[in-house]
């Protein structure tokens, strides 16, 4: 015989927004008081651009989505950049042809959740971070994916003591990010989505088709209120690893995000992320750091590329990604020797180890190509030899 329960939307708890994530967890025994913002490392982007997100909502007098905090076109803005009506600048967060953020932007008013794809380094958490801070003014519900990621954590878990002491019930069930953005209609991130397994990826089938999340254990149901929507984000490198079903991949509506077009672009992405992180870390702004973040740029592109800058010698590509993240962090870690172990003044010597343990993943294979890179072309390039030499010392 069987027996049919009538399915019914489950309401969201409460959660006090005066509480930090580690008081959710312990249940706030014990447990120590938030950092003040000025010692956090890394602030969320909601706290970190909260005066730009401010000023945009109080100048934006466009149509909003449903508990959408800004309009499209204020989000678009805050990613990009700008300058509003009262002479507020906004930063831009992204540097990169405009219809791909608008389309994001409007993939994200829609029914459709978004995928954002490419090489590793293209700024795709970044970006991820930065729309849901705009949207929803809280980019923290986040499932990161890994191998081991659990169905739980898509779906639900249970607190297993109060599951034991009275049986399935909603107090004994703990919500996903996922179920949390549902039932608050706010944007809810997931980070490497092919690096999940496949069953538990198309657990996210009905959620992102229905906008329903089922509680069979309970006879219930999560339905998605207006505002909520999910940003995923996958790269190419893990094509074949865990790809999307067909299914689940008609969900999303992908947006393929590029490496930097020209090397100015790279090189402006490059300098704003290591001023932002220096400036985080109490780092001295290096003067002249202009120079060696160009070589740096320079040399990631060519060898990513397969060719030198000026088109006439081509070359052995490594088998590192080589990407305006992995840049960045050289040029942070340059500085960072700059600052504690030299004058202050960004060099060659500060960058070359860094380049060095970029380009240089395969010990054999890497180590070649690097080498005849080093003897062919920085050797004989017109003002490299102060580079040219840190790298031969960095490599010896």
């Amino acid at each position: 015989m069987s027996v049919s329960v009538e399915p019914t939307s489950v309401e969201p708890t409460p959660v006090d927004p005066s509480r930090n994530d580690s008081a959710l967890v312990d249940g706030g025994a014990g447990t120590a008081p938030p950092a003040p913002a000025t010692e956090v490392l890394r602030a969320h982007a909601e706290d970190a651009f909260a005066a730009e997100l401010t000023a945009l909502a109080a100048q934006d007098d466009r149509p909003r989505p449903a508990r959408w905090k800004l309009s499209p076109w204020a989000v678009a803005t805050y990613l990009l950049g700008g300058t509003l009506p009262d002479g507020t600048v906004i930063t831009p967060k992204y540097v990169g042809p405009r219809r791909i953020v608008e389309v994001a932007v409007t993939t994200l008013a829609t029914d459709r959740a978004l995928l954002l794809l490419g090489v590793p380094g293209t700024a795709k958490t970044w970006v991820s971070e930065h729309l849901a801070a705009a949207v929803s003014g809280d980019s923290t519900l986040l499932v990161q994916g890994t191998a081991g990621t659990p169905e739980e954590a898509i779906r639900y878990g249970w607190n297993y003591a109060r599951l034991l002491a009275h049986g399935p019930s909603r107090d004994a069930l703990v919500p996903s990010p996922v179920m949390r953005a549902m039932t608050e209609g706010t944007m809810v991130r997931v980070e490497e989505l092919t690096r999940i397994p496949a069953d538990v990826q198309d657990t996210l089938i009905t959620i992102l088709s229905e906008k329903t999340l089922p509680i069979p254990e309970l006879g219930q149901e999560v339905q998605a209120v207006r505002g909520f929507n999910l940003i995923a984000t996958a790269n190419d490198r893990d094509r074949g690893v865990n790809d999307l079903s067909s299914a689940l991949r008609r969900r999303f509506n992908t947006v393929v995000l590029p490496l930097p077009e020209t090397p100015e672009a790279e090189v402006d992405i490059v300098s704003r992320r290591v001023d932002q992180i220096g400036r985080s870390l109490d780092l001295p702004t290096a003067p002249d750091g202009i120079d060696e973040i160009r070589r740096v740029v320079t040399v990631f592109r060519e060898l990513r590329g397969g060719v030198t800058a000026d088109g006439r010698t081509k070359l052995k590509s490594p088998s590192g990604t080589l990407s305006t993240a992995e840049a960045i962090s050289v040029v942070t870690g340059g500085l960072a020797l700059a600052a504690h172990f030299g004058d202050g003044v960004l060099r060659a010597g500060d960058v070359a180890a860094g380049v060095l343990g970029a380009v240089v993943r395969d010990p054999a294979a890497d180590r070649v190509v690097w080498q005849e890179y080093l003897e062919t072309v920085v050797r004989e390039r017109d003002g490299w030899k102060d580079f040219y030499r840190a790298c031969r010392e960095a490599g010896a």
